[in-house]
């Protein structure tokens, strides 16, 4: 079965006028020459993206969209009408989003989060930005500590909303973004804890205490790589802790505690120093 909206591997049968011909077994795609692969052979099994054309016809392309159906995506609005926007997809096709998949209007020039469907009565690729509606509401199986992919959707007062894997939804909490953030952000991210009802707390560091090691073996090379002194201490500011580190403060703490109930380092309020090796 062809799937609109996604990547198939179709077989090339036959050459038009107007490009060559792909079919799974019963349904034909038209494949313009302008994306047929150079030296494509009849017989010749070929990846490509399909969609349904403005004439209804199944059409395929070799260029590779922002985003296919059932994912998210952060999409720019290139057009507008009375009916609803068209977002680029990064192909020759846009994707419509109707008026009422709009949950704030939306304007030329923006950029929204948006999820991708097929509606049920066209067939044709949709979009909307009412995310809450398509989030995963099934069990998770994620562990806190995971390392997930997130896209970050809103702020609030509290912090940020994230997509995790394309399928949940978590929070990362405002006083624990120590750098720029905004929606259509792309980041690593960790599950930093699960509450209640399957809510999921992130955190954009490393959970635990393997975290903790690693900072500390890090944090002793970027010594010895810098004459056994780092301009940071007890007293520095967590912005200036991320800018140099990109950790949070209380992780640079829990570090730099560590290393020095080993007598490994010397902590002042803004700097702190290897412990000469006659002392250690």
């Amino acid at each position: 079965m062809v799937e609109i909206g996604k990547f198939n591997e179709l077989r090339f049968i036959k050459k038009t006028e107007n490009g060559l011909i792909l079919t799974e077994g019963e349904k034909e795609v038209l494949l313009p020459y302008v994306y047929a692969p150079e030296g494509a052979e009849i017989g010749d099994n070929l990846h490509v993206f399909v969609y349904i054309h403005s004439d209804g016809r199944l059409m395929a392309t070799t260029e590779t969209p922002f985003a296919q159906v059932d994912e998210f995506a952060f999409l720019e609005v290139v057009d507008e009408n009375e009916n609803g926007a068209f977002m680029d997809m990064g192909i020759g096709k846009d994707v419509f989003v109707p008026s009422k998949e709009q949950k704030r209007p939306m304007k030329i020039g923006q950029k929204y989060v948006v999820f991708l469907y097929n509606d049920e009565k066209t067939e044709r690729i949709t979009a909307s930005s009412y995310l809450s509606d398509f989030i995963n509401q099934d069990e998770h199986d994620f562990e806190e500590g995971d390392e997930v992919r997130l896209l970050i959707t809103d702020e609030s007062d509290l912090g940020f909303s994230a997509i995790i894997n394309q399928g949940f939804m978590g929070l990362i909490y405002r006083n624990e973004v120590f750098e720029d953030l905004k929606p259509g952000d792309q980041k690593r991210g960790f599950i930093k804890k699960i509450r209640e009802g399957n809510k999921i707390d992130l955190s954009l560091q490393v959970i635990g205490f393997k975290h903790i090691l690693d900072l500390k073996e890090s944090l002793m090379i970027d010594l010895q790589e810098n004459n056994g002194s780092i301009l940071l201490g007890d007293k520095s500011s967590p912005e200036d802790i991320y800018n140099r580190l990109k950790i949070s403060k209380k992780a640079f703490k829990k570090a730099i505690g560590s290393l020095y109930k080993e007598r490994l380092i010397i902590i002042s309020d803004h700097e702190i120093k290897l412990v000469p090796k006659e002392k250690a």
